[in-house]
């Protein structure tokens, strides 16, 4: 079933904060869209709608960690990451305290509000933030999971959700191990490492690349940071042509951590497959392929690569 990675973030947080009195949840105006209102009509006691004011918001937020609850603070992911960027190395990560920032309507599919409101180095300049966990689910169960999971965890953590719905991944029964890549396609000589909807696209390019005698691994990298670099260098060693996908920037993101990895533990040419520039305002899925990056265009532009 087709949900928006936001929704199942509104679902899981109103179920968490129900069953926990710790949980604080934080918006910037804007919490309907990031599905943070749902939370809030559950405990209306322990929502705060702090305006358009993201700065404030994550200050707040590391309040209410220091006073030992454990707050989750939504926005956009071009406003709660790049407008704040400075809150979150100095209030949160400097002095380690448990803050969730979770941002909605990431990557070109937010769409029709254009480059302003496209965020695509949020991953990058998150991942730069010494102590910050970096998340990025791909469909709704896994969501859940890492929702689930940040909750119960002491570590400030930035999730990065969509606005788009996703067809489903994973089912009900997914469990998410924070140490752990998943190998969702096991191929030869071909790997692609895909995170976020790409996921998807890039189940979608391995069928296509299926048809034509090219047998692809497809690996789900949703822990950006921690990172599962064993079960990264055991993909990069078994495997000749190396592919990332990603909706964000080739600079800072998936592609960055995969060369990062294969820098130090197994040389190889990583071709990234991602966002080159700017963004336009458009339709999200004439976006994706206009920019190649729904399942026809990645599948081309790997077939481009190999030189078929």
């Amino acid at each position: 079933m087709a949900k928006a990675t936001r929704e199942a973030y509104g679902e899981t947080l109103a179920e968490l904060i129900q069953k926990n009195p710790k949980i604080v949840v934080l918006d910037a105006d804007l919490a309907e869209s990031t599905h943070a209102a749902v939370a809030g009509r559950k405990a209306p006691e322990r929502f705060f709608d702090m305006g358009i004011s993201e700065a404030n918001m994550i200050g707040t937020a590391a309040g209410f960690a220091a006073s030992g609850y454990i707050p989750f603070a939504s926005s956009f992911a071009m406003f709660c990451t790049g407008r704040v960027w400075e809150q979150i190395r100095n209030s949160v990560a400097y002095p380690h305290l448990n803050v969730k920032i979770v941002g909605s309507h990431s990557g070109i599919t937010v769409g029709e509000d254009g480059v302003t409101h496209q965020a695509i180095e949020d991953i990058a300049i998150m991942r730069a933030i010494t102590g910050l966990e970096v998340y990025v689910p791909c469909d709704q169960y896994e969501t859940r999971a890492v929702i689930e999971y940040v909750a119960s965890s002491t570590n400030p953590c930035y999730v990065r959700l969509g606005r788009s719905k996703v067809e489903d991944v994973f089912d009900a029964d997914y469990k998410f191990d924070i140490n752990k890549i998943n190998v969702l396609r096991k191929g030869e000589n071909v790997a692609i490492f895909c995170c976020g909807l790409m996921v998807q696209s890039s189940l979608e390019a391995a069928k296509l690349l299926e048809a034509e005698g090219v047998h692809a691994t497809v690996v789900d990298v949703c822990s950006l940071k921690p990172a599962d670099i064993d079960g990264i260098t055991d993909i990069l060693k078994s495997h000749e042509h190396i592919f990332t996908v990603e909706e964000h920037s080739i600079t800072g993101g998936l592609g960055s951590l995969i060369c990062e990895v294969a820098s130090e533990k197994c040389p190889r040419i990583i071709h990234r497959i991602g966002m080159y520039g700017f963004g336009e305002s458009g339709n999200y899925k004439e976006l994706l392929k206009e920019y190649k990056l729904d399942g026809e265009g990645v599948y081309d532009q790997i077939k481009g690569y190999l030189g078929e």
